[in-house]
C-alpha cells in the first residue's frame, strides 16, 4: 500500500487517540479523573474494544469553530466484550470541548445505540460533559432529544446503565435518568437540572455542587443514583459485577454460573434471627446472605430508602432479584421513597427475565400528614402495580410481619406470586396485635375495668393500668394465637408451606427449578397505566 496513505492514516489514529492534547489529559489526572479511552480499557475485557465513527468532526462553521477540529468530536463509541459477552459503550472525552455534545456526536451515540438493539447487547453510557455545546444552538438540543427517543425505545430491551463520571447538568440528566441503573463516583461526579448560579439568581439559596448534585446527595437523598464508587476504576468494576447478573437483551436469561454452595444447604443460623419479641429489630441482610449462594449479596440503591432492600443474588447458580423489607430501619414500613425503590426495581427484574424473591416482614405503611400529602397512597400503589404485573417467577417468604394492605402488596398469593412461604414466626393479619386488641376486645377491656371496680372499690391511676395491662396482655396472646400466625393463610391456601427457617434455601432452590419453564402473559393491551 502506498506509504503515504499509511502515514496519513496513522497521523489521524494519533490525533483521536490525544484527544483534546497532554495538557487536558493531565489536568483530568489531577482532578482525580481518569479519560475516556482509559475507562474504556478498564471496563471492557482487554483487547476486545473495537472503535466506530473514529474520524467523525463536527459541522458548525459560526463562533470560530470551523478550525477547531477534533477526530471523534469528544465522544469515544464502540462495542467490546464483558466477561467475553458484547456490550456497547461511548465514553463522553472532557478533553475535548468539555465533552459537550454536538449534532455529530449525538449522531454517534444514536447510531450506537440502534445497533446495540438490533444485535440485542447492553447499552453502557460513561458520562463527563459540561452538556450543550452552546455554538451549535438547538441542533445541539435535538442531539439530545434524539439520544432521549433511543434511550426510550431501548427501555426494558437491552440493560442501559450510566456512570457519571464527572458533570451531567441541564438536559444531559436526562439521558441517564431514563436508563436502568446509574452510577456516581464520590467528589468528582454530580448531576443537576439547574446549578448553584441559577439557583442562587432565582431562589437566593447558597449550596454547592456537591451537595446539590453529587454522588451522596444522589444516593442518600434523592434516590437519582444507585451506586456509589470511590473513583472511576471501582465505579467501573462495579459496571462488570452489576452485569454479570444480567442478561444481554430482554429475550436471553440471565447468565448462569457453575455453583458449589449445596442447594440443600440448612442453616441453622436462620432459626435464631428472629428476635421472640416482635416488637424487636433484626438485619434482614442476615437472612439473605444465609439464603444465597456463597452469601453474595450486592445490593442496589443501598444507602437510599433503607428500610427495603433490594438487590441481586445466585441461587444454585441462577441471578435472582431480592426485595426484602428491612425490620433494622423504620420497623420495615413502607413509605413513598421505599415504594417507589421496590417498584423500579421489581419492575427490571420482570423486563429482563430475572425471577424474584421477596422476603416479608412489614407492619404496613408509614403513617402521618408528610407521607399522605406526599401521596403514599400512590406510590405505593407503584410496588403494587409492579409486582402484579411481574410475570417472571415469584417467591415469597414471609419471615414475620405480615399485616394489612402491606401484606397484599409485598407479592401476596394473591398477586399471582407462584410459591409463597412462611416461617413458624410470621404474623398475618389485618393488623399487629396490640392494635387489634383495643378494636376486637374494646368493650371486654372496659368490662374488667368495670368488674375491678366492682370488687376493690374505687381504683387509683396506678392500679387500673396495671388491670388493663394483664387484660390486654392476656387479649393480645389469644389474638396472636387465633389470627396473627401462619396457620390461618396456610389453611386458606394464601401460604404454599409453613417451613421452618433453615430449610428456606433448600426449599427456594427447588422452587425455582420447578419454575423454570414458567410462561404468563398479561392480556393484551398496549401498556398498563401505571400510577406515576
Amino acid at each position: 500500500m502506498n506509504n503515504d496513505l499509511v502515514e496519513e492514516l496513522e497521523r489521524r489514529n494519533r490525533l483521536a487517540e490525544e484527544g483534546g492534547g497532554k495538557a487536558r489529559r493531565e489536568r483530568q489526572r489531577q482532578e482525580g479523573k481518569l479519560n475516556a479511552r482509559e475507562r474504556i480499557a478498564l471496563l471492557l475485557d482487554e483487547g476486545t474494544f473495537e472503535e466506530t465513527d473514529r474520524f467523525v468532526t463536527h459541522r458548525a462553521t459560526d463562533f470560530g469553530m470551523a478550525d477547531k477540529r477534533f477526530p471523534g468530536d469528544g465522544i469515544v463509541t464502540g462495542y467490546g466484550r464483558i466477561d467475553r459477552r458484547t456490550v456497547f459503550v461511548f465514553a463522553q472525552d472532557f478533553t475535548v470541548f468539555g465533552g459537550s455534545l454536538s449534532e455529530a456526536n449525538a449522531a454517534k451515540v444514536v447510531k450506537l445505540m440502534e445497533t446495540a438493539m438490533r444485535v440485542g447487547a447492553p447499552i453502557i453510557g460513561l458520562n463527563d460533559s459540561g452538556g450543550a455545546r452552546i455554538q451549535e444552538g438547538v441542533v445541539s438540543l435535538a442531539g439530545y432529544a434524539d439520544i432521549f427517543l433511543r434511550n426510550t425505545m431501548a427501555s426494558g430491551v437491552v440493560p442501559q446503565i450510566s456512570a457519571i463520571l464527572g458533570p451531567c447538568a441541564g438536559g444531559a440528566v436526562y439521558s441517564p435518568a431514563i436508563t436502568d441503573f446509574i452510577l456516581m463516583v464520590d467528589k468528582t461526579s454530580y448531576m443537576f437540572v439547574t446549578g448553584p448560579d441559577v439557583i442562587r439568581t432565582v431562589t437566593h439559596e447558597e449550596v454547592t455542587k456537591e451537595a446539590l448534585g453529587g454522588a451522596v446527595t444522589h444516593n442518600e437523598i434523592s434516590g437519582v443514583a444507585h451506586f456509589e464508587a470511590h473513583d472511576d476504576a471501582e465505579c467501573l468494576a462495579m459496571v462488570r459485577e452489576l452485569l454479570s447478573f444480567l442478561p444481554s437483551n430482554n429475550l436471553d436469561d440471565p447468565p448462569r454460573r457453575e455453583c458449589t454452595d449445596p442447594v440443600d444447604r440448612a442453616d441453622r443460623a436462620l432459626d435464631k434471627v428472629v428476635p421472640k419479641e416482635s416488637n424487636q429489630p433484626y438485619d434482614i441482610k442476615d437472612v439473605i446472605t444465609h439464603i444465597v449462594d456463597d452469601g453474595y449479596f450486592f445490593e442496589v440503591h443501598e444507602h437510599f430508602a433503607k428500610n427495603i432492600v433490594v438487590g441481586f443474588a445466585r441461587m444454585n447458580g441462577r441471578p435472582v432479584g431480592m426485595v426484602a423489607n428491612q425490620p433494622a430501619v423504620l420497623a420495615g414500613v413502607l413509605d413513598i421513597n421505599a415504594s417507589v425503590k421496590g417498584a423500579r426495581f421489581v419492575r427490571f427484574c420482570d423486563a429482563f427475565n430475572i425471577p424474584l424473591i421477596t422476603l416479608e416482614d412489614v407492619p404496613g405503611f408509614l403513617p402521618g400528614t408528610q407521607q399522605e400529602y406526599g401521596g403514599i397512597i400512590r406510590h405505593g400503589a407503584k410496588l403494587l402495580f409492579a409486582f402484579a404485573e411481574a410475570t417472571v417467577p415469584k417467591l415469597l417468604v414471609i419471615t414475620r410481619k405480615a399485616y394489612g394492605g402491606a401484606y397484599c402488596v409485598m407479592s401476596s398469593k394473591h398477586l399471582r406470586t407462584d410459591v409463597n412461604l412462611a416461617w413458624p414466626t410470621a404474623e398475618i393479619a389485618v393488623m399487629g396485635p396490640e392494635g387489634a386488641v383495643n378494636i376486637v376486645y374494646g368493650r371486654e377491656l372496659a368490662e374488667v375495668l368495670r368488674m375491678a371496680e366492682k370488687s376493690e372499690g374505687k381504683l387509683s391511676d396506678e392500679r387500673q393500668a396495671e388491670v388493663l395491662a394483664a387484660a390486654r396482655a392476656a387479649r393480645v396472646h389469644e389474638f396472636r394465637e387465633q389470627f396473627a400466625n401462619p396457620y390461618v393463610a396456610a389453611e386458606r391456601g394464601y401460604v404454599d408451606a409453613v417451613i421452618l427457617p433453615h430449610e428456606t434455601r433448600r426449599r427456594l432452590c427447588a422452587a425455582l427449578e420447578m419454575l423454570e419453564g414458567k410462561r404468563e402473559k398479561m392480556p393484551p393491551k398496549k401498556h398498563g397505566n401505571i400510577p406515576l
